[in-house]
Order: structure tokens, then sequence, then C-alpha cells
């Protein structure tokens, strides 16, 4: 007679899910395992991945790797989005910020330097563009490699081909 009754409340939180979609989480999987009766747990099992499914398809729920979190946080290296460190991983600070896995510097190939000296524009494989903010005097002969990195006050340093260090701010 048990079995009935929970094949019954499976099936109706099962019809249920569309309008449950957006309350779906890890957490509620997770909550399954400490279930000791094994069909309880299926049936718990069953409905907690079937809410995140269903949440997924409606595009309220979306995972994302370790990779892909690091890859954006590359690409986005130099503008400030407060909301991006709420998708790493690893310790937060009281700020919510990751402090094991803050992104500090890095390095990308070099497609083009432009301008002159002490005011070079410096684009990089990968699209983003670096414009020097300091005086510096920095050849803009055939570079290959740029190494951007966080300096003080929030502000930014780039070394081309390991040359000297200059101030830069990234516009694109």
């Amino acid at each position: 007679m048990k079995r009935p009754i929970t094949l019954i409340a499976a099936a109706i939180s099962l019809a249920a899910l569309p309008a449950l979609a957006e309350n779906a989480s890890t957490s509620d999987v997770y909550a399954c395992k400490d279930i000791t009766a094994d069909a309880e747990r299926l049936a718990c099992y069953d409905t907690a991945v079937g809410r995140l499914k269903a949440a997924e398809e409606a595009g309220e729920v979306k995972t994302f790797t370790r990779k892909e979190v690091e890859d954006v946080q590359r690409d986005s290296f130099g503008f400030s989005i407060p909301s991006l460190p709420k998708l790493a991983f690893g310790n937060r600070d009281s700020g919510g910020n990751s402090k094991s896995d803050e992104l500090k510097e890095v390095t990308f190939p070099v497609k083009s330097v432009g301008g002159s000296r002490g005011a070079l524009l410096v684009t990089l494989e990968n699209g983003q563009v670096w414009r020097q903010v300091d005086s510096k005097r920095i050849s803009p002969s055939a570079k290959k490699e740029a190494r951007v990195y966080q300096a003080a006050l929030g502000s930014f340093k780039m070394k081309l081909d390991g040359g000297l260090a200059f101030r830069v701010e990234r516009v694109k």
C-alpha cells in the first residue's frame, strides 16, 4: 500500500514541474541521500532531478564547468563586472569575492600594436584592446606576447615580451 501512495505523490509532483522549475536546486537532489528507505529515496531523486531538468529546459537553471567560468574570467579580465565572482569557485571573503580563484593576470598573443611611444594601443589575439595610460616610452615594434596583471588601486599593467611594465586600461 505504501508504494502506490509514493507513486501517486511522485506523479503529482511531476505534473507540477513547470510551475516548480524556478525553485529547483541541487540541494534538493543532495537532500535525497539522507532518506533510508530505498523506494522513498528513489522517488525523492526522481522528483528532484525531474525538477532540475524542467528548470534547465525552461532556462531557469544553467550549469557551468570550472573551465567555462575560468574562460569568462579570462575574457573579461580588465573590466569591472561585480557579479562575476558569484560564478567563481572556491572560498569567498566577506564581500563575496573568491579568494583562491581570483584571476590576477593573463597572458595572450599580440595581434597588433599601434600608436606612438607613450600612447600605445595593443590588440590581443582574443579581441581584447588595451590602451597605454602612462607616459613610458615603449617601442611598438613586432611584439609577440602581452602579460597583463593587476596593479595598485584597481589599475593594470602590461609587459610586452617581458619588457618594461607600463600602465594600461582595457577599452574593448
